[in-house]
């Protein structure tokens, strides 16, 4: 017997029965975008190079390394037969190190690591003896080639590298669960999860205690609800859910997905989310009403048990239903790692709701929305843009058509009008701030930096103080504290920055938000009289600006968008106004803003360059957070062992997440600051650590 796998206990699992058992998952896993032919034969054809007289000796004990996966990769890529061979190849060659780039066809130009560099290495066991057991012929006519012929010609090379992505998906998860059943004996338990059906009937007895509402705001909310059950019944396809904030967005878009997949056969329900903290709020409902065991978080804040089936869920998203970042849904769909592709087969097939969809990165809008509508267009996917400030992006979608599933948005936001916005000329000093908002029992007042959000809540003896100066656990303790002084009703003066601003649910009577863009304000002023306890005239978003200060870069074409939008609409809250305001911003950023990286034309231009595609290139340039700050570790009693993990040890990915709960980011010369200052501890790996003694319980790492 040719061995695939051994154990530590000397059982041996078949190179063949491996081969067979990943092929059997994969071919289940593209079922679910119409490629389990292709994909069966990418995953009978990934280890044939163990099949060679080296891969037996070494896994018998010598110590020699062996290249084993571009032998399959080799024989796809020579399939006269289909035009998937490369395609296929690209998913053989990165099952263990990731996709790679492409690379030069021709040999001399070629760099080391490149898919047509390793084709043509000359250095690889024979691995012949591969045909006496495996049968290799890819399908002449796969489904995604008449897909990219018809629809977005200009973009068929981003079509194609897209489809390669969830192929090599397919692979991964199938590779990893056939050795990780073999290697733990079958002994670890997956899908412990009740079914989108059960799920359904468990929302609808839910919601029942909400028919028959007396209150008018109810009215509208429930009027949205059945608006979502209406349109769940529709076909897959892209649809928009623009309503105000407090209408009660999260259970009807929650509605609209379990009826959805039910009634197109659908598995899985994604909810793609900015922020965490709005992340963990969204999900604490989803988890009331659905049962926390059905719900998998898959963000930095979250960490579970070893014996909890969701911890295996954040490795591959078999769950039914997925709460996740922005971050981490679009990095994966362009990252080239396995650990990081191995979900993405089971995004296909699923109903996606972006919320706050507003706040997709506009120096990344356009691969995003290509990689939406990919997943609309050829993975059997909806896609909801549910957002109270909606961004008018049908241009950028077509062909697609976007459908609203709101039957009357503007009557819906007058009805929902609970603001008034006052825009104040005259700047203000720090001084006369602090004076308006002392004139409050409860007042939040948003700025744009977290120096000065320290510098205003300093000014004010019992002001509570928000920002990412902060370690995680840290906000969410004094998050907690904020909340129940306004349900009880107690004085509460909150400083913030825009952390606080979009779906986190809280209710001011009175709001101050520094100048920005017009969603910025709208879902500050979101934070204002959100109950709808006061009228509208008592409720007052002041906007304002400090005098001599100049607003950050970061913020200054979103302020220009905004002015532009003031000058030409007398309502800024208006539908009116949100699209004229969207419209401007992304004229101001132009076309090469809005795709910073030239990811879409990257790929595309791969397609007419044989099929070399920037697979690790992209992967390595995609980051939706630029990150130039530097990671800073608070020890206290509660991190201590975790510290001295990063001193002396090497954190595993459970312990990492565990430090990202005591961690803050901060820019490189506020950490030159710091280190001036004899605070901070550099460890070799560049992360830092600040001893709690320097930590303040109000402002956290002091800038």
């Amino acid at each position: 017997m040719l061995i695939g796998h051994k154990r530590d206990d000397g059982t041996k699992q078949s190179i063949l029965a491996h081969l067979t058992g990943t092929a059997d998952y994969a071919e289940r896993f593209a079922s679910a975008f119409g490629e389990s032919d292709c994909a069966k034969v990418i995953a009978l054809a990934h280890d044939i190079g163990k099949y060679s007289e080296e891969f037996q000796k070494r896994i018998e004990g010598a110590n020699i390394e062996v290249d084993h996966s571009t032998a399959g990769a080799r024989v796809l890529a020579d399939n006269q037969n289909s035009p998937l061979g490369l395609l296929a190849a690209y998913c053989v060659m990165g099952h263990h190190g990731g996709l790679p780039d492409g690379g030069s066809k021709s040999q001399h130009q070629s760099l080391p690591g490149t898919l047509y560099y390793r084709l043509t290495d000359s250095n690889i066991p024979d691995y012949s003896s591969y045909l006496e057991e495996i049968e290799l012929a890819l399908p002449k006519q796969p489904k995604c080639w008449s897909l990219v012929r018809d629809i977005q010609k200009e973009n068929v090379g981003f079509s194609l590298s897209f489809f390669t992505r969830m192929l090599f998906s397919c692979l991964v998860d199938a590779d990893w669960l056939d050795t990780e059943a073999f290697m733990r004996n079958n002994s670890v338990k997956r899908r412990n999860f009740e079914s989108i059906d059960i799920l359904l009937n468990k929302l609808s007895e839910h919601l029942k205690g909400f028919d028959n509402p007396e209150k008018e705001i109810n009215k509208k909310r429930t009027a949205l609800r059945d608006d979502c059950i209406k349109a769940a019944k529709s076909k897959r396809g892209l649809f928009s859910l623009t309503a105000p904030t407090g209408s009660g967005k999260t259970k009807a878009s929650l509605a609209f997905a379990l009826n959805h997949a039910v009634k197109n056969k659908m598995e899985h329900v994604i909810y793609v989310v900015p922020y965490n903290t709005i992340i963990e709020q969204n999900a604490k409902v989803f988890e009331d009403i659905l049962g926390a065991s059905n719900v998998v978080q898959h963000h930095s804040n979250i960490e579970y048990d070893d014996q909890d089936p969701r911890r295996f869920a954040t490795e591959n998203w078999d769950a039914p239903i997925i709460v996740t970042s922005n971050v981490q849904f679009f990095e994966s769909l362009f990252a080239n790692k396995p650990s990081k592709c191995r979900k993405l087969h089971n995004i296909a097939n699923s109903v996606i709701v972006f919320d706050e969809a507003q706040m997709l990165p506009l120096p990344y809008l356009i691969p995003c929305v290509a990689a939406i509508g990919e997943l609309v267009r050829n993975c059997n996917c909806s896609a909801v843009l549910a957002t109270a400030t909606q961004s008018s992006l049908d241009e950028y979608f077509l062909p697609l058509t976007i459908t609203e599933i709101n039957s009357a948005p503007k009557q819906m936001y007058e009805d929902f009008r609970r603001v008034t916005y006052i825009i104040e000329d005259e700047p203000f000093s720090d001084e006369r701030l602090v004076s308006e908002l002392s004139n409050y029992d409860q007042v939040l007042c948003i700025v744009n930096t977290r120096k000065k959000v320290q510098e205003i809540a300093s000014k004010i003896d019992h002001a509570y103080h928000l920002s990412t100066t902060m370690y995680p656990t840290h906000r969410v303790k004094i998050l907690k504290e904020i909340r129940d002084k306004l349900d009880n009703r107690k004085p509460c003066c909150v400083i913030s920055t825009s952390l606080l601003e979009a779906g986190v649910d809280v209710d001011f009577p009175a709001i101050y938000r520094e100048k920005a863009g017009l969603d910025s304000i709208i879902q500050a002023a979101g934070r204002c009289n959100r109950e709808g306890k006061n009228s509208p005239q008592a409720s007052v978003a002041h906007i304002f600006t400090f005098e001599g200060a100049n607003p950050p870069a970061i913020f200054q074409q979103n302020i220009a968008a905004f002015e532009h939008a003031r000058q030409n609409n007398s309502d800024i809250a208006s539908l009116q106004a949100i699209e004229c305001y969207f419209k401007q911003l992304r004229y101001i950023i132009g076309q090469e803003g809005l795709d910073r990286k030239n990811t879409v034309q990257q790929f595309n231009d791969g397609m007419c360059n044989a099929f070399s595609f920037p697979f690790k290139t992209v992967a390595e340039q995609f980051h939706l957070i630029e990150n130039e700050q530097r990671t800073i570790v608070v020890e206290n009693d509660s991190s201590k062992t975790l510290c001295n993990l990063l001193r002396y040890g090497k954190p595993n990915q459970s312990e990492l997440r565990q430090i990202q709960q005591f961690s803050i980011n901060v820019y490189p010369r506020d950490f030159e600051n710091l280190c001036q200052r004899g605070q901070l501890e550099v460890l070799d790996n560049g992360v830092a650590i600040i001893n709690e003694c320097f930590y303040d319980d109000k402002f956290g790492v002091s800038l």
